[in-house]
């Protein structure tokens, strides 16, 4: 099948199905429909192959992740895929697995893909830098969510600092006097930046921190539960566990409940991403809710700019750092008001 039997069957000029076909230009919905229409009957498909050489695009997008596992990363990659999907493009994913070695070898491989640009959450605070702006400086590059510190890329994700200042003055305001800190270790800026917000709020407060009460490992709900365990034995737990995640926050208050610690009547314990799995804990948790749409449609946005600029279409500025800010949900862990 060709594109003139498409048009010849749909009554419109080739130029019109290759319009709707590519997705760019304007044309009205019934064209478009008889059009689909048309070329589905006759079982016509794109050659990708030979438009990607013709256009010198192949209309896909890598995306590298940490985690997959992670639901988080899961719902956000989600998120992108049909921000991509309203562009016409298509999504090339790949996890990371938290190894920075593993994450190069992943953008390496984009490149080769041909991939017209790259969204990634970098693994590593420091040790994903020199993969990412190596990769950044062949192809455009948007960082999502976590972000390399000295890396000349543009940026998307949300005020982490501000969202742990809404923490902590709902936790104060709940009656909290003195709290934990439950995170992964200090290697990227997700957990940097949260328990840099948790530190300056809790001091604004006068809420107390021990220095053995900030415990990092990694983010998973098995952490949190050993985490919980190792407050429980060093004495009288603190009146708040702020987790730097929602897994982390599930595993703290599983592990309250098999202690018999209540939640939230001896221990208010806080969450942070609002994964799909926050809602159904026992009991609910109340958690930082991150604009996971938002974030994917600027993460786009920013990726077609910075194509185009590399097209000479428009003056590209400084990278862009967008830091949205996120919002509160409270549920069952936390108490209103003291």
């Amino acid at each position: 099948m060709t594109i003139a039997q498409v048009a010849e069957r749909a009554g419109v000029s080739t130029a019109t199905v290759s319009r709707v076909l590519s997705g760019r230009g304007p044309v009205s919905a019934a064209v478009q429909r008889k059009v689909r229409t048309a070329a589905d009957e006759l079982g016509y498909q794109v050659n990708s192959i030979a438009r990607a050489l013709r256009n010198s695009r192949t209309d896909t997008v890598g995306m590298v992740v940490p985690s997959i596992s992670n639901p988080f990363f899961t719902s956000l990659v989600e998120n992108v895929e049909h921000a991509l999907g309203r562009e016409g493009k298509e999504l090339l994913l790949c996890d990371a697995r938290s190894d920075p070695e593993v994450e190069a070898r992943r953008l390496a491989t984009l490149v080769a893909r041909n991939v017209d640009g790259i969204i990634v959450s970098p693994s590593h605070g420091t040790l994903s830098g020199a993969a990412v702006q190596e990769t950044a400086d062949r192809l455009p590059l948007v960082q999502l969510d976590r972000f390399v510190g000295g890396t000349s890329t543009d940026w998307v994700g949300v005020d982490d600092v501000a969202a742990m200042r809404q923490v902590m003055d709902h936790l104060h305001a709940g009656g909290a006097r003195s709290a934990a800190f439950v995170g992964s270790l200090l290697t990227n800026s997700s957990t940097e930046q949260r328990f840099e917000g948790f530190r300056r709020r809790a001091g604004d407060l006068g809420i107390a921190v021990a220095p053995e009460q900030v415990l990092l490992g990694d983010y998973s709900v098995e952490w949190g539960e050993t985490a919980v365990a190792r407050l429980l034995d060093g004495g009288v737990p603190p009146d708040a566990i702020v987790c730097a995640d929602d897994l982390i926050a599930l595993g703290v208050t599983r592990a309250c409940r098999a202690h018999g610690v209540d939640v939230p009547g001896r221990v208010q314990v806080t969450g942070y991403d609002n994964i799909e799995f926050a809602r159904l804990g026992e009991p609910a948790l109340t958690t930082v809710d991150q604009p996971r749409e938002r974030i994917a449609a600027e993460a786009v946005r920013l990726l077609a700019a910075a194509a185009a600029a590399g097209a000479g279409r428009e003056v590209r500025g400084p990278s862009a750092h967008i830091a949205l800010v996120p919002s509160l949900v409270v549920r069952d862990s936390t108490r209103a008001d003291a």
